[in-house]
């Protein structure tokens, strides 16, 4: 009905643009809504995210294990410490506690993650981390990924609930609840007793 009345008006070179608009609109909900739905969504196992690769991953995946999800970037001052800590937490309770460390470049703060997803996945790499690399996303904004908008939600920030830059971390309980929240300068090493409450 719409392109029609468009046809009418503006003929056929209008119609489609407004066949073309309605299109990508609907593969956009149709993305967001495959992501998962930060509304009604009851566990962080309710979302799907996309690998480094670009592969999508079901949280689901996770279910049963303790986790810590963050936002990283390779040119931030936090970046050479927390990458050393989140890789020492991972060695000491992947095997032992079961500890799934969840990482999401993100490019919104400062422009400190510039690069490609492969140019990503080779610095990640050069720094030999050994837990798990997603796609590089927003988490603030019109365009944030629907997990981080469901981790905000449930776990609110101080003053503000968007996250105010790199390295924030979330611990998720073995149930999917997003149980805490920490800035970037509370260091990796400093949540160990808190993560003994969710082993």
């Amino acid at each position: 009905m719409v392109v029609c009345r468009v046809t009418q008006r503006f003929g056929a070179l209008g119609a489609a643009f407004v066949a073309l608009r309605l299109l990508s609109t609907t593969r956009v909900m149709a993305c967001s809504a495959a992501q998962g739905d930060p509304k009604t969504a009851t566990s962080v196992y309710d979302f799907t995210v996309n690998d480094i690769k670009g592969q999508p991953v079901s949280l689901e995946k996770y279910r049963g294990h303790p986790l810590i999800i963050v936002n990283v970037a390779s040119k931030c001052g936090y970046t050479a410490q927390h990458y050393k800590e989140l890789n020492e937490l991972y060695d000491e309770f992947a095997e032992s506690k079961g500890l799934r460390i969840l990482a999401f470049p993100c490019d919104q703060f400062a422009h400190q993650e510039p690069g490609t997803n492969e140019e990503i996945e080779c610095s990640i790499r050069d720094r030999k981390v050994m837990f798990d690399l997603f796609e590089k996303v927003d988490v603030n904004g019109k365009t944030a990924h629907p997990l981080f908008e469901y981790l905000k939600n449930k776990q609110k920030g101080t003053l503000f609930d968007f996250i105010k830059w790199n390295f924030t971390k979330f611990i998720i309980d073995k149930e999917g609840q997003p149980a805490e929240r920490h800035g970037p300068s509370t260091s990796p090493h400093e949540m160990k007793k808190n993560l003994e409450k969710y082993f």
